[in-house]
């Protein structure tokens, strides 16, 4: 099977929910109470439950993540990665308001991994839709990121 050199993830509805809205919705400051993490007006912040395996998956096949996410609010979404322990398994992290194309050739740059390359998995049809063009091979994520669809974006890059 051909694999990848980088898979990208999106955050929102991707990788974690943020009590059904998006990051820049919530209210800091953010909260643990009793191993939960909530937002100030009690929104449940979670990761997807098969997150954590996937992304032990992805080092298990040695392949370098990166996170692409438009936000308004990239402060609050680099802490929701610290407060989930995730930070440090994505070396390349483009976080700000815009084009996720914008976002995936800076990742690209950075990392040298040309955008044919990539997998990149979003809850967005209109994200998947621009980065085509570009040849990245996009796996639509309806309802937050599960173990079948990362291996259904596995098979359709290979």
């Amino acid at each position: 099977m051909t694999f990848p050199e980088l898979v990208v993830f999106d955050l929102d509805f991707t990788l974690w929910d943020c009590g059904g809205t998006w990051c820049d919705c919530l209210r800091p400051p953010f909260l643990k109470k009793e191993g939960q993490f909530f937002d100030s007006d009690g929104r449940h912040l979670t990761l997807y439950s098969d997150v954590l395996a996937i992304l032990d998956d992805v080092d298990d096949l040695g392949l370098p993540m990166a996170l692409a996410s438009r936000t308004e609010r990239p402060d609050w979404a680099r802490e929701l990665l610290k407060l989930f322990g995730i930070q440090d398994r994505f070396p390349y992290q483009e976080i700000y308001p815009g084009s996720k194309v914008k976002h995936l050739k800076k990742i690209s740059d950075l990392s040298r991994v040309p955008l044919d390359k990539m997998l990149f998995f979003d809850d967005e049809h209109r994200n998947l839709a621009d980065l085509r063009p570009y040849g990245v091979r996009c796996q639509h994520v309806a309802s937050g990121m599960s173990e079948e669809l990362f291996s259904e974006g596995l098979e359709l890059f290979a």
